[in-house]
């Protein structure tokens, strides 16, 4: 069997396409021979007033293209946010739940119940309350996110500057990039001419 090499996949939890690209994403190193590094990139968004009419009609067509998206994934719900996140408090709690070893369960709580409107994902409060609820410390949350949790968001955050990312979901595959997630075949396509299918 072939060695497993790095795929990068930069996401952000208020991010609607990542929602719907993290199943699929879950099930590439089943198939394939990759060890995938999910890394936090925080999107800075403007809000309305702040960007062209273009802009807003552009905002509402993705949440458009979304749900459709999320309707042939077996109809995720998908209720577009009613204000501007910094969503740094789920990012460094997916870097905490990397390190503890239940990234999977707590990034899907946190897409669902966001998408939802259920979790206020700039509220560490929240961020810690849902970690309890998953087994782990939200306390040790808490401190991770005073201290290297924020270095590590910002690590993150540069190392996606050297990739060039522009947004999310963005997989990094030898130098190239793959955005969205209606790019996962034709990251498949990369990945079977590598000679990585398992």
């Amino acid at each position: 069997m072939a060695a497993r090499e790095t795929l990068k996949l930069y996401y952000d939890y208020k991010s609607p396409f990542t929602y719907v690209a993290m199943a699929p994403a879950f099930e590439l190193p089943e198939h394939y021979a990759v060890e995938l590094r999910w890394m936090p990139f925080l999107l800075r968004i403007k809000g309305p007033g702040q960007r062209s009419v273009y802009s807003d009609w552009k905002a509402k067509y993705s949440y458009m293209d979304a749900r459709r998206a999320a309707n042939r994934r077996g109809g995720l719900r998908i209720l577009g946010p009613q204000k501007i996140y910094d969503s740094a408090p789920a990012l460094v709690g997916g870097l905490f739940a990397g390190h503890e070893g239940f990234f999977r369960p707590y990034s899907e709580a946190v897409f669902e119940r966001f998408f939802r409107r259920e979790l206020e994902i700039d509220v560490p409060a929240e961020i810690a309350k849902l970690v309890d609820e998953l087994g782990a410390s939200g306390e040790a949350y808490l401190r991770f996110r005073a201290g290297d949790g924020a270095r590590e968001l910002d690590a993150s955050i540069e190392e996606g500057h050297a990739d060039r990312v522009f947004g999310v979901p963005i997989f990094v595959f030898r130098d190239e990039l793959f955005w969205g997630q209606d790019r996962i075949p034709l990251l498949e396509e990369r990945l079977a001419e590598a000679g990585l299918r398992v």
